[in-house]
């Protein structure tokens, strides 16, 4: 709102000292960061005592964990508390007319809202499983497909191609090619770039309907999955949280360096006009998830519940696809990816093992992964670590992973 304040201010020629700064994307994505953190901190003691008053504490089921049952009762829906602090400063400080934002502040509303019902459901009409796995999938693929469907047809949404500029020269946007495309990143080939029309079986108007398809699906997959994963991993307290923050990071760099001309082109990286507006929201982001492990780390005074965790999946995913950055997640959400796919082994050997030989086995101690390393003395194919470890050092000890994974992703950038 400030932001379009000042514009509508320079429009009719009133002059306010440092009404510039705001026309600046780094003052922007600091400003919010700030405001963000702010609120997160100060707002968040606010809406913890709120939680508290009115008893909407965690129910936790025994699993043998150490320290398990002494978090029985903990505030739970905290992710209300990044929602607004995430929301504020980008209503403030964003670019509303902006596509990408537009498309974010959307998909930021739906998961928010699909994470509170499942947790309404479980906090107050008493049913710990909530939401069904499947109303779930249906309310996650129903935001991804409409992301797809905007990515498909709006012009708005376009990559530039035919960069030629020196890169130490800015290079006008006239000057570039406005295309819609389904180019994507890659790392390893030339260019980084990765088109999903190399996948249709088909060519001329057949194939273009074709690849815009396989897009869509790719969109549909990367975001279900990307929710579900930052869900799994909301099992420690910080855990979710911390290396959401990391990912994020990382996504704001790539939306920032992608939506300039000249640093797409010192890079040659894919340049998206308009795409790094997403620094400002991804900058709000970082700031709400720092404030709110203030109170999340070890031990929780707060956790964030699949209000948050489903919020943060989604986010992370619809932004990764914005910014054509979505066949580097396996490599940056790699926390989130090994934790998903633990689930899924666990399962489909336990089912395999039950009808083999009447008796499930299982390959971790206990799955999702985190779990894995918290608990010793049942029978598994993977025995290390010999003993339990406790909670604060798995949490760190995967935070520490998270950032060499966000290394190895944005070094990415330059290996061909």
């Amino acid at each position: 709102m400030i932001y379009h304040l000042v514009e509508y201010f320079k429009q009719i020629g009133i002059d306010i000292p440092g009404q510039g700064l705001f026309g600046y994307l780094s003052f922007r994505a600091i400003a919010a960061f700030t405001t963000a953190l702010l609120i997160s901190i100060f707002a968040g003691r606010r809406i913890i005592e709120w939680l508290q008053k009115k008893q909407i504490g965690e129910t936790i089921r025994d699993l043998g964990l150490e320290g398990q049952m002494q978090k029985k009762g903990t505030p739970t829906m905290g992710g209300i508390i990044i929602f607004i602090s995430l929301i504020i400063p980008v209503l403030i400080f964003g670019d509303l007319t902006n596509i990408y934002t537009i498309l974010l502040l959307i998909s930021t509303a739906w998961f928010f809202f699909l994470g509170f019902t499942d947790d309404y459901i479980k906090v107050f009409k008493k049913n710990k499983d909530g939401l069904s796995e499947k109303k779930k999938l249906l309310g996650q693929g129903a935001m991804a497909l409409a992301i797809g469907l905007a990515v498909c047809f709006s012009d708005q949404i376009v990559v530039r191609e035919d960069v030629s500029a020196d890169s130490r020269i800015e290079t006008s946007v006239e000057q570039v090619d406005m295309v819609k495309s389904t180019k994507t990143t890659i790392p390893f080939v030339k260019d980084h770039e990765f088109d999903y029309k190399w996948l249709s079986p088909f060519k001329g108007a057949m194939g273009w309907y074709c690849k815009w398809a396989i897009y869509v699906l790719m969109i549909i997959i990367v975001i279900t999955a990307c929710s579900n994963g930052v869900n799994l991993t909301d099992g420690m307290d910080g855990l979710a949280a911390g290396t959401s923050a990391i990912v994020g990071v990382v996504l704001g760099v790539f939306a920032w360096l992608g939506g300039n001309i000249v640093n797409a082109d010192y890079l040659n990286i894919m340049y998206i006009p308009g795409s790094g507006e997403l620094a400002v929201f991804m900058s709000a982001l970082v700031g709400a998830l720092i404030g709110f492990l203030w109170y999340n780390t070890y031990p929780a005074q707060v956790f964030m519940g699949d209000t948050g965790s489903l919020m943060l999946g989604g986010i992370i995913g619809v932004s990764a696809v914005l910014i054509r950055k979505e066949l580097l997640i396996p490599v940056l959400c790699g926390v989130f990816f090994a934790e998903s796919v633990s689930v899924i082994m666990q399962r489909t050997y336990f089912k395999y093992t039950k009808k083999k030989y009447g008796a499930g086995r299982r390959i971790f101690r206990m799955a999702p992964l985190h779990h894995h390393y918290q608990k010793e003395g049942i029978p598994a194919l993977i025995q290390r670590p010999a003993k339990a470890l406790p909670e604060a050092k798995i949490v760190s000890r995967f935070w520490i992973v998270g950032i060499i994974l966000a290394v190895i992703t944005v070094a990415l950038l330059k290996v061909r």
